[in-house]
């Protein structure tokens, strides 16, 4: 029962410390992955493009409004993707996958 816990905090650490900038771009990757599933037996392949559309997302960001030397940020972002957690990317996949889901069903219910 405390994995179950161990999760949820990563969930709610991620979604509480985050910026409303960097929220904002993962709710419009979360809404268009929704809306462009076809069914839900597609559901981790575009749980997985939509994390990846939103690391590059965020590294175009930081790199624009942030004003990061790209080379150098490409280096240190993507050591600092290698040196995260298995349980954050777990609570990344997770969350992605469920509010994904949700969109999804809800397009299939009005779009009937």
């Amino acid at each position: 029962m405390s994995i179950i816990w161990e999760i949820w905090n990563a969930i709610h650490g991620i979604i509480t410390s985050a910026d409303p900038i960097t929220l904002g771009i993962a709710a419009v990757v979360l809404l268009a992955a929704g809306f462009m599933m076809q069914g839900i037996e597609s559901l981790a392949t575009t749980t997985l493009l939509a994390m990846l559309a939103f690391g590059l997302l965020g590294y175009v960001r930081a790199v624009t409004l942030g004003k990061q030397n790209a080379a150098a940020f490409a280096t240190t972002d993507w050591h600092n993707f290698a040196s995260s957690t298995g349980l954050t990317l777990l609570a990344y996949a997770i969350t992605f996958a469920v509010v994904i889901a949700i969109v999804n069903l809800v397009r299939g219910l009005v779009i009937r």
